[in-house]
């Protein structure tokens, strides 16, 4: 309890920043995506999915970001007003630039892989004329994805709005949320995930995603010393996640607390994370004890990496404690927790 406070008189709960993505998914799965026919349209990208989750977990959320100016366009705002979610700072594209294209494919249950198209994108056309103080200002926690600061004129539209947060006392959390495309090279991408981190009171990311923010840094190689840098700076919580061997929660306090996947029947290895962030924040919020949240997390991912879709099948708070409890049930009380 009380390892970060957020201003409960602010209108929202959460605002992501950054990608939104239409996700195709095949139905016709465990076979190569030369080889698959049919699929299922979704709507996705990191922060969008995050938002979701939230809107589902019965938070009150918002969104800053860009969108083509076309059918699909319509879709994201679409889905986003019937999930709750306020579109009133999502602008459309003026030049042509399209919404990127996620083709996933679904090998095996434990081996998928994902064909982005990302050329000419207009998640990346988010400008700094699209960023309001005002807006800002009415929300506890502003969400920025790494994705967002790949290139301009989005990575100068992030950082105004992680400028406004701080000024204005609405805690930043980062979702690292690395992804390769459009990045020029290493020394980029850590220097923008760094001036992002180090001013961030949440941050969440693999172990990958941290040496990545970390290269120009050298705070060390280990979980513990990428902790204890970043609480260092302005961080109250930082989460490490190494996928299917479980994440780590450290604390400013010293803290450290552990969580382990849910045993579950995997439809595919992807889709998972935006769950997990989504519910963790959701305890965060709430002001549960840390180790609570990860495994709220843990529950929501383990949830959507069984399922086919990851914005569509994000849980209610009721499904996720209904599963927490049969896991429980069927492998014991202590199941995720290390």
């Amino acid at each position: 309890m009380g390892y970060i406070t957020f201003d409960q008189t602010k209108e929202f709960d959460i605002i992501p920043l950054g990608r939104v993505a239409i996700d195709f998914n095949p139905l016709d799965y465990y076979k190569p995506l030369s080889e698959s026919t049919t699929f299922k349209k979704y709507l996705g990208g990191s922060p969008a999915n995050i938002a979701v989750g939230m809107a589902r977990l019965g938070k009150k959320v918002g969104f800053i970001g860009k969108v083509s100016d076309d059918q699909f366009g319509d879709f994201v705002t679409g889905y986003f007003d019937k999930e709750g979610i306020d579109t009133s700072h999502i602008t459309r594209c003026t030049n042509g630039e399209k919404l990127g294209l996620t083709f996933t494919e679904i090998l095996s249950e434990t081996e998928s892989s994902i064909l982005m198209y990302r050329d000419c994108i207009a998640d990346l056309q988010l400008d700094v004329s699209d960023i309001d103080e005002e807006y800002i200002k009415k929300t506890k926690s502003l969400l920025i994805s790494g994705t967002a600061l790949a290139a301009s004129p989005s990575r100068e539209a992030a950082l105004k709005a992680l400028s406004l947060a701080k000024k204005n006392g609405i805690k930043v959390i980062f979702d690292i949320d690395y992804r390769p495309y459009n990045w020029k090279n290493s020394d980029e991408i850590a220097i923008y995930y760094s001036a992002v981190a180090r001013q961030s009171d949440i941050i969440l990311g693999s172990r990958e995603e941290f040496d990545l923010t970390e290269a120009l840094l050298g705070p060390g190689k280990t979980d513990e010393e990428s902790a204890n840098y970043w609480l260092g700076l302005e961080a109250s919580i930082v989460v490490i996640k190494h996928g299917k061997e479980g994440s780590t929660a450290y604390t400013r306090d010293g803290g450290k607390f552990s969580i382990k996947p849910f045993p579950v029947k995997l439809l595919k290895s992807f889709g998972g994370g935006d769950g997990y962030a989504s519910a963790f924040l959701y305890g965060v919020l709430e002001g549960w004890d840390i180790i609570d949240a990860l495994e709220f997390g843990s529950a929501s991912a383990a949830m959507l990496v069984a399922s086919h879709a990851c914005s569509e099948d994000m849980p209610s708070v009721e499904a996720v404690k209904e599963f927490i409890a049969e896991e429980k049930k069927q492998y014991g009380e202590m199941i995720a927790r290390q």
